[in-house]
């Protein structure tokens, strides 16, 4: 009968290299002494002292969502490049004390979103990015009441953004001390997000303000053609403040993201 090595070890063959995350020190090892070998290491912190690391703002519970940051991430950085063939060795089970799922998959660059550096270059706080995205790309699938719907998150540098912008109706947060991520808010904010204006959300998820008409200039904001003034006013107010903005398109339904005044992000609702 065939061993495990036999039988694993197409698993590894001609692969470029291994990516490990959160991996235990001992298991590290292992794999840190194979010659002609890459090891990736991927996680909230370096706790093994990797040469090559990743770092994860998130633990990010779901595995695709761990995997595709992280290799995002490692891609950003040119530690691998589109095409690679690779193994991920991760934890799937929430009471496992070390890694227990190993899948083989290639790098591909075709398929980048720019989520890794959505969580990079926000000041915001990661828990906070990831509620408002998750928020954004579930109106995308459902709509609102079936029908396509558009909406704008401004994330960050709150006071600033309130001061560069002006209130286009009564403000139903203004005395509140509700946060993005609790699902009875985030039922709010989907019936809300049928009328006009921004939402406006601090770096520690709080909801400051909706209805906000920002008004930065758009000068020298540069945006992919087709897109409106939703789009052009997310992008403005993210160069002119040290916020982030995600945008759900009424027209493509497509999900994106701005900082500086560029476009970092865009993802289909639908595939992600």
């Amino acid at each position: 009968m065939a061993g495990l090595d036999d039988v694993f070890g197409d698993l590894y063959a001609n692969v470029d290299a291994v990516v490990l995350f959160s991996p235990s020190g001992s298991y590290y090892e292992r794999f840190a002494d194979v010659e002609d070998l890459d090891v990736i290491v991927i996680g909230t912190e370096n706790a093994v002292g990797a040469e090559i690391f990743v770092e994860l703002p998130l633990a990010f519970d779901d595995i695709r969502e761990r995997i595709r940051f992280g290799l995002e991430g490692a891609l950003e950085q040119g530690l691998i490049d589109d095409g690679d063939e690779l193994v991920c060795a991760t934890r799937a089970f929430s009471d496992s004390t070390s890694i227990d799922t190993l899948s083989r998959v290639r790098a591909d660059a075709e398929s980048h979103t720019g989520i890794y550096d959505l969580f990079v270059k926000s000041r915001a706080e990661p828990e906070v990015v990831k509620a408002v995205l998750e928020l954004a790309i579930e109106l995308g699938k459902k709509g609102q009441k079936g029908k396509p719907v558009g909406a704008l998150f401004v994330v960050g540098d709150a006071g600033k953004v309130m001061n560069k912008s002006r209130p286009l109706s009564y403000n139903p947060f203004e005395k509140s001390h509700v946060h993005v991520g609790d699902p009875i808010v985030n039922v709010m904010l989907k019936e809300f997000s049928r009328l006009d204006g921004a939402f406006i959300i601090s770096d520690a998820g709080k909801i400051v303000s909706a209805y906000r008409y920002l008004e930065p200039s758009a000068e020298g904001v540069d945006i992919p053609k087709g897109l409106g003034a939703r789009h052009m006013a997310g992008g403005a107010i993210t160069r002119d403040t040290n916020s982030i903005t995600i945008v759900l398109s009424e027209s493509d339904g497509l999900v994106r993201a701005f900082k500086a005044g560029e476009l970092i992000l865009e993802v289909d609702p639908e595939a992600y």
